[in-house]
């Protein structure tokens, strides 16, 4: 009881029964389910959409019978006396249904290819064992190992063992005895888990009728693969971009710094050869005699030296300028094929 309890706090709780009873009950609309959380505030209960893929009808995929034109990765196994470590009676069956799963996958375009056929390793080990094939959807490769489920007895010690466990201390007697069954185990591996990883013979539901989820379980693992491939690449373009972006900004600053520096040059060189124009013109002023056009001469003079003082004061005080914010325009020059405006390509 403490076990479920725990259990009950670890994972959200799921509802799809009438919020109340009674004639005014609140029923959950089909396409939406219960999910509570204990949190640190307490239990938290939300209504959530169902996804998708859980409310889709699937249609059954028969069995054939027998094996007429097999897929090459089940004729490899078929040329092996026991490729998966099956019994003969359970490995006819087997084939049969890998090479439904097979032909259902294909036929949405995935790709099937076979993998170990070593058989199976001792009970202790066998879900470590590589997968017999594989099926690869939109990039995504789902392996399959199949296995035979043991049926377990409580083991009855025979005289010898009983006589052996008293002569020796470090002799243990097992406790149950497993012989294989007719009850088969899919279990997939690689990829984002949907629905299961791991689908076996039921008492009211044999594994033939659950192919259909199988095959839907394939391929929601390779969209699933595909969209996170999609958003790493994103990502990528994006960081990309931002780091385009950051060397424009710092390109634009330094074309702007070196612009202002010209500039100032300019003022420089213009400085001086006012300087010695303007005092060229007071020299011809002095020879002038008393009178309007000396007096226009020395107006002008005045005009020039004030012009001159804060001209001089600009060109021997230069101070590094602040670039102004950038227009996507502004920065156009220094991306080479990445636009200003998002991380896109020209």
């Amino acid at each position: 009881m403490r076990d479920e309890v725990q259990e009950h706090r670890r994972s959200p709780t799921l509802c799809r029964k009438p919020i109340e009873s009674g004639p005014h009950a609140v029923k959950i609309p089909h396409t939406q389910e219960i999910h509570g959380y204990r949190t640190h505030r307490g239990y938290e209960i939300k209504l959530v959409d169902i996804p998708a893929w859980r409310l889709a009808e699937l249609t059954p995929l028969p069995v054939p019978a027998r094996l007429t034109k097999p897929h090459a990765v089940v004729a490899a196994l078929q040329k092996q006396p026991q490729p998966m470590g099956l019994t003969k009676p359970l490995q006819g069956r087997a084939l049969r249904i890998i090479q439904t799963l097979i032909a259902a996958t294909t036929a949405q375009g995935h790709k099937a290819s076979l993998g170990t056929t070593e058989g199976a390793p001792p009970p202790h080990r066998r879900r470590k064992a590589p997968p017999h094939f594989s099926i690869t959807a939109h990039g995504e490769s789902v392996g399959f190992l199949v296995l035979q489920e043991q049926d377990r007895s409580e083991h009855v010690p025979t005289d010898k063992e009983l006589a052996d466990a008293k002569k020796h201390s470090w002799m243990r007697i097992p406790r149950f005895d497993y012989a294989p069954s007719s009850r088969l185990r899919f279990i997939l591996r690689g990829g984002s888990p949907h629905r299961a990883s791991e689908w076996a013979d039921l008492p009211d539901r044999p594994l033939e009728e659950q192919l259909a989820e199988i095959v839907k379980e394939v391929g929601l693992r390779g969209e699933a693969a595909e969209r996170l491939a999609d958003q790493q690449a994103r990502e990528v373009q994006q960081k990309r971009w931002e780091a385009a972006m950051q060397e424009a900004h710092a390109a634009y600053a330094h074309a702007y710094c070196v612009k202002q520096l010209g500039k100032q040059a300019d003022t420089w060189y213009q400085a001086r050869r006012l300087t010695e124009y303007v005092a060229a013109v007071g020299v011809h002023a002095t020879t002038l005699p008393p009178g309007q056009e000396r007096a226009e001469v020395e107006a002008w003079l005045a005009f020039a030296d004030a012009h001159l003082q804060n001209l001089t004061e600009s060109a021997s005080a230069p101070k590094l300028p602040t670039p102004p914010k950038p227009s996507g325009d502004d920065l156009k020059p220094f991306l080479g094929h990445w636009s200003p405006y998002g991380p896109r390509s020209y």
